[in-house]
């Protein structure tokens, strides 16, 4: 492997804060601090860092909302700020990165942090956080063995901001998803199975063959590159006890992997989906249209049901709020292939995830990891996540309040108020509480709890949950309670080797997926389980064996890093 050792790159980086006096971009050449004194005055002076975020972000201003502003006001730090087009998850851009070894100061790297450790572009943050990050340490005391890297390569080469910790769930945003409308006029069914979903399409759909003139749409599917794992593979595992490891299926007692295709239990699955396409329940251009497609069908309102996560269809979802089409938008349902299995979708996995890194062409790493801490305060906090105190939320005997046309402009206007405000902008420039957890004042550090949750569902909404003995959608899904919290923590963000057989093996698995996935659910049923079985036999000569034994000893490394237990 070609990885430059970590703490050698960090070390020559910091060493180098001794001699550099000019910040990354600044205006303000006092912006550099020497590593040996950590006690001089803040600078809050005018600068700029260079950024790259892997994920879209169609409603960035350049910090000019309400947030940005005064997230510049209080830090100095304005934000140069790139981000990946479409769903591309950073891939291409950042290869380019390591090719070229131009980097921004800072990036959001996700599933691509690898190839940049590799390249040895981004630098330990180890030393930076313990004398310059209180706030990162507090949050992060009791998980401090979860940021490191690997068991062989324990620096800190990101900070997980992309997940809270001490998440609690209080709402489900996953499982499968039906209409209101649907669910109102067959009288709030109840929907546990595949055949249970099933049953409400077909209903539904008999009696209504159309949709404000166009056809209604039973279900569709977004196959549009990586998106056909959330509607699509994902699926298989999730209704079959799996527990959302990505490509992988984990046996919790021995830390095997294999590639989760290869249950029988989930060939069933996929044999349900042929099934659906065959009686003409499931979209006929589901592997053909592409994602910005498939969101104009759910926003035009005719599409009964989805197999997806909120987060993925909610752009098309916040359409039909903006034009009262509330009935329109979806609950969510644990949907399963039998009532043997248990949807796992509130198993905890501990404080894991993607995160935020500074890069080697950053010149004062000591300025920017300030500013990630100061994000990361209580203070950052709460500005991050409630806005602007008079504007966004109001104090109420001592009480964080949204009023009530504020909340309007929050949920039915999304896109214009997370423009205008910042609201959801900028959690991944710091770590943070998640869900259910108390500030010192005794108000939550999120607006997402219980009360508030439900003051945000719409009339239709109520009325469902009311017809199902609910609160949230969550009460209809098996509780965290239910489960373990998971050992290996979240394996999306588990990094992988970036070279050798391991990559090459991966893509060649990736790609037999892609293309055999939807010829076996568009196949003649008859023809089903010959597809299936030529599925799996290109997997395996395509090397998926070796490289499962390979992820397994990843796994069992990582269950070693998080717990300190031994793994043989």
């Amino acid at each position: 492997m070609k990885r430059r050792t970590a703490k050698k790159v960090g070390a020559a980086v910091l060493a180098s804060l001794l001699l550099v006096t000019a910040g990354c971009s600044s205006s303000n050449s006092s912006a550099s601090a020497n590593l040996a004194d950590s006690s001089h005055t803040e600078d809050t002076s005018p600068i700029t860092f260079s950024f790259f975020g892997a994920d879209a972000s169609p409603n960035w201003n350049n910090m000019q909302d309400d947030i940005g502003k005064e997230i510049t006001a209080k830090t100095g730090v304005t934000l140069n700020a790139e981000y990946d087009v479409g769903s591309g998850g950073g891939q291409s851009k950042i290869a380019l990165m390591a090719a070229s070894g131009q980097y921004p100061d800072l990036i959001y790297a996700k599933g691509e942090l690898g190839k940049l450790v590799d390249a040895g572009a981004v630098i330990d943050l180890t030393d930076l956080i313990d004398k310059y990050a209180p706030h990162i340490k507090k949050v992060m005391e009791d998980n401090m063995n979860r940021m490191k890297y690997s068991l062989d390569d324990p620096s800190i080469y990101s900070i997980p901001t992309n997940v809270g910790v001490d998440q609690q769930y209080f709402d489900a945003d996953s499982g499968f998803e039906v209409q209101l409308r649907v669910l109102k006029e067959l009288g709030y069914p109840q929907i546990k199975t595949v055949q249970d979903f099933e049953n409400v399409l077909k209903q539904y759909v008999a009696k209504h063959p159309t949709t404000d003139g166009q056809p209604t749409i039973p279900l569709t599917l977004n196959a549009d590159d990586w998106k056909i794992m959330i509607t699509v593979t994902n699926q298989a595992n999730n209704t079959t006890n799996g527990t959302n490891d990505g490509e992988y299926y984990v046996n919790p007692d021995t830390y095997e992997a294999m590639l989760h295709y290869k249950r029988t239990e989930e060939r069933e699955y996929f044999r349900w989906l042929n099934h659906m396409y065959n009686v003409g329940l499931l979209d006929k251009d589901s592997f053909v249209q592409k994602e910005d497609q498939y969101k104009a069908k759910i926003a035009s309102g005719r599409v009964l049901g989805l197999t997806s996560v909120e987060w993925e269809y909610a752009d098309a979802e916040n359409v039909l709020k903006a034009a009262g089409k509330d009935e329109y938008t979806y609950g969510h349902f644990p949907v399963t292939m039998g009532e043997q299995y248990k949807d796992h979708a509130m198993q905890a996995f501990g404080v894991d995830g993607y995160g935020i890194s500074i890069t080697t062409a950053c010149k004062d790493p000591v300025r920017a990891i300030k500013f990630l801490d100061w994000l990361s305060s209580d203070e950052g906090q709460v500005l991050r996540n409630w806005g602007i105190e008079g504007r966004q939320y109001e104090m109420e005997n001592g009480k964080r309040v949204i009023p009530e046309d504020v909340l309007n402009r929050k949920v039915n206007d999304a896109a214009n108020f997370t423009k205008e405000t910042g609201i959801g902008l900028y959690n991944i420039f710091g770590v943070h509480y998640g869900d259910g957890v108390k500030d010192s004042t005794g108000n939550y550090y999120t607006t997402n709890y219980p009360e508030q949750i439900t003051a945000s569902y719409s009339k239709a909404e109520k009325e469902a949950l009311a017809s199902y003995h609910a609160t949230t959608w969550k009460d209809l899904f098996p509780s965290e309670k239910d489960f373990p919290v998971k050992e290996w923590g979240a394996l999306y963000n588990m990094q992988v080797p970036t070279d050798g057989d391991y990559q090459v093996i991966y893509q060649k698995t990736q790609d037999i997926v892609r293309k055999r996935i939807p010829e076996a659910i568009l196949a003649n049923p008859d023809d089903f389980d010959k597809k299936y079985d030529q599925f799996i036999d290109e997997l395996n000569k395509a090397g998926a064996e070796k490289m499962e034994q390979e992820y397994t000893q990843l796994v069992k490394s990582r269950v070693a890093l998080f717990t300190g237990k031994e793994v043989k």
